[in-house]
């Protein structure tokens, strides 16, 4: 069986497997947990982005692995992963100071002994590498003596994990009694005293003065008190090794002690054996060693695992030079046994001269919500551009890696960073371009309800039965329903009011087309019937323009009659019109039945205006016909821009321009035809006379 080993060093994580080395066991924590420590607080400050160092052995082969597998797992990444040794040439050395000095990060992990990197320290601090926050592991030893000033200036900030220490009463008091009247019992006690007191002992030289002349330095009495020199003798600050070196001696100790307490040695105890102290064997004391529990002078009971381990536990600690002070300030602990939670107090710690606040590395920065995270080509995933969600995509969240479209009724913000209900249009009453047609629309209404009412009082007059009474007031009324159909247009729109905004304006608007073709017809009749023996005379009755009436709207009664029954207009919501709104509209279903209804009534109107055009130069100064003609012009010019204005507008405003082209055809209508009769009626009668009339005719 292999001797007993407690180690108070030995950190390898290997040596846990109590297969390969069953009698092994140690007094400070498997690297195992300083990895995750080291890890953890990567996460902790925020870092995404870091620089690794690690001795060029297999512990730090072994390490730099897993703290980088654990960093990377996290989401962070590892610019940069670079090994040192001691052995390593001042031009290896400066390419190392090259890749720190060159890289963007702010923070580096330091997974390696401190004898290694020394060297490396001191070229930094040449280089002027000064801004780098290190974080070091327990395998670094943060020790007044170890490192030059140089050193410390580049290592001033750094956290590091050191074991976890207890109290060792009476430690200083031991370390001032020494004297060398003990020099058998320790045998360095000389040197330490010729170091301590700058002195040399007569009759001899010690390995500390055999390089310096003799005759320079005073003899040693003995006399000289070391307790005053102790804190500056000895580093009191770190004490983590001597604390766990302490605790195995304390742990072999008590073993041993349990094991001699046996009453005879043939007496078996529970643990199968007791000892002899003449004749103590390895393995018992192994066997008391393992299940002991042994308490130091202060502190709880102590017990090794089945690894051979006891309970991990690091502080961290923090190095703090203030006006070439030094101090290593306790910050935080790491506590594996109790959640494999850190406890850190960030406001305890004081970073290097560069950084008043916890130090950002990161390759880029965060992208907001709103953004997402394109990866460059070529290097780590933690480097990327924040590009802007594309339009009707939004993300939430911070570094999104993609962005995602919001539901069909939904519409990014401005940030772009969530979805919100899209504003629902159509053309309402509430708002002002509604309320300014819907009451355009009222005075037009009312304007042609006072012509009716004018042409109906003086429907006796000459000039109202000259212009054909019946027609005037089926234009007029169909007028007065043209002007009432473009309030259906306004409003939301629903399963009544689609089918009824095209059929029923195409319907009486046809009407009014229609009346208008019946009086240019009878305006060309009645001036070529005037003749007394003229075969035009039997068309001048009321036949002609109702059959006219009559087959033109019936016509376009069938149409739309087709339309509503093969494809009905019906309402939707459409939100491809404009991406951050729902659009209320009516759909016309088969647009082909919209434009022959309109293409029709364009027939009718163009019919309207030639036979009008042709009639222009009849006799006379009151001429109906010009009127009817400029009339027809101004309805062909409406439609006309109508077309190509409907169809590049959008939205509420499609059905403005329609309300507006029938507005505008339908007051054309009115002001070309009614006005100037309205005028001689109620401005000017000495010119509404029978004789007049007759007068103007022949």
């Amino acid at each position: 069986m292999s001797p007993l080993q407690i180690s108070h060093g030995s950190t390898l994580s290997a040596l846990s497997n109590k297969i390969n080395f069953p009698s092994f066991l140690r007094t400070v924590p498997s690297n195992m947990f300083q990895n995750t420590a080291l890890t953890r607080l990567v996460g902790l400050f925020g870092w995404t982005y870091v620089g690794m160092l690690v001795v060029d052995n297999d512990a730090g082969e072994q390490g730099g692995q897993v703290i980088r597998a654990g960093i990377e797992k996290a989401g962070s990444c590892v610019a940069f992963l670079e090994k040192i040794h001691l052995s390593y040439s001042m031009a290896q050395i400066q390419r190392v100071v090259d890749v720190i000095r060159k890289s963007s990060v702010n923070v580096i992990i330091l997974h390696s002994p401190e004898d290694h990197v020394k060297v490396l320290l001191d070229s930094l601090y040449d280089e002027g590498v000064t801004n780098k926050v290190f974080i070091s592991s327990a395998s670094f030893a943060l020790r007044l003596g170890i490192f030059s000033r140089k050193a410390w200036k580049v290592l001033n900030g750094t956290i590091g994990l050191i074991p976890s220490t207890g109290a060792m009463p009476g430690f200083e008091e031991f370390l001032g009694s020494l004297h060398p009247s003990r020099y058998n019992k320790y045998p360095l006690i000389r040197a330490l005293w010729e170091k301590a007191f700058s002195c040399r002992w007569p009759g001899g030289e010690t390995q500390e003065n055999k390089t310096e002349p003799a005759v320079f330095l005073p003899l040693c009495t003995g006399e000289e008190d070391l307790r005053g020199l102790v804190p500056s003798l000895f580093e009191m600050k770190d004490l983590s090794y001597t604390y766990h070196a302490y605790l195995a001696v304390f742990a072999y100790a008590q073993a041993l002690h349990s094991l001699l307490l046996c009453q005879a040695p043939t007496e078996k105890s529970h643990y199968g054996t007791c000892g002899d102290a003449r004749d103590t064997q390895p393995w018992q004391v192994l066997n008391y060693v393992k299940r002991t529990p042994f308490r130091p002078n202060t502190g709880e009971p102590i017990a090794f695992n089945a690894d051979g381990d006891i309970p991990a536990a690091y502080h961290i600690v923090n190095v703090q030079i203030l006006n070439g002070s030094f101090n290593l300030v306790k910050v935080g602990r790491f506590d594996p046994e109790a959640g494999d939670s850190i406890l850190l107090d960030i406001s305890s710690i004081r970073w290097n001269e560069r950084f008043s606040q916890v130090p950002p590395s990161m390759c880029s920065t965060n992208c907001r919500p709103g953004s997402w995270k394109a990866p460059r080509r070529g290097q780590p995933i933690c480097c990327y551009d924040c590009i802007p969600c594309p339009l009707g995509d939004i993300t939430n969240t911070t570094d999104a890696a993609e962005c995602f479209t919001c539901p069909r009724d939904q519409w990014p913000n401005e940030e772009q960073n969530m979805c919100v209900p899209k504003v629902i249009e159509f053309l309402s009453y509430q708002e002002p371009l509604g309320i300014f047609l819907a009451v355009t629309v009222i005075i037009f209404f009312l304007i042609t309800l006072a012509i009716l009412f004018i042409f109906m009082k003086y429907r006796g007059t000459p000039i109202i039965k000259a212009t054909n009474r019946e027609l005037s007031f089926i234009l007029l009324v169909s007028l007065t329903l043209c002007f009432l159909c473009c309030l259906i247009f306004i409003g939301s729109p629903s399963p009544m009011t689609c089918p009824l905004r095209q059929t029923l304006f195409m319907v009486v608007f046809s009407i009014s087309i229609s009346s208008v073709l019946a009086k240019t017809i009878m305006v060309i009749v009645a001036f070529k019937a005037t003749k007394m023996h003229s075969p035009l005379r039997k068309w001048l009755g009321p036949k002609i323009p109702r059959t006219v009436v009559a087959l033109c709207t019936t016509a376009q009664v069938g149409i739309c009659g087709a339309w509503l029954l093969l494809s009905p207009p019906f309402p939707q919501v459409n939100a491809e019109i404009e991406k951050h709104k729902l659009i209320r509209e009516c759909h016309e279903g088969q647009s082909l039945f919209f434009y022959v209804t309109l293409g029709f009534m364009g027939f009718l109107a163009m019919v309207s205006f030639f036979a009008a055009f042709l009639a222009r130069n009849l006799p006379g100064s009151y001429n109906e016909a010009k009127l009817i003609t400029f009339s027809m012009l101004v309805f062909c010019s409406v439609w006309v821009s109508f077309i190509p204005a409907h169809l590049s507008t959008k939205g509420k405003y499609t059905v403005s321009v329609q309300i507006f082209a029938i507005l505008a055809s339908s007051a054309g209508l009115l002001a070309c035809i009614f006005l100037p009769k309205c005028y001689i009626v109620l401005l000017r009668p000495d010119r509404n006379s029978r004789g007049r009339i007759t007068k103007l005719v022949t």
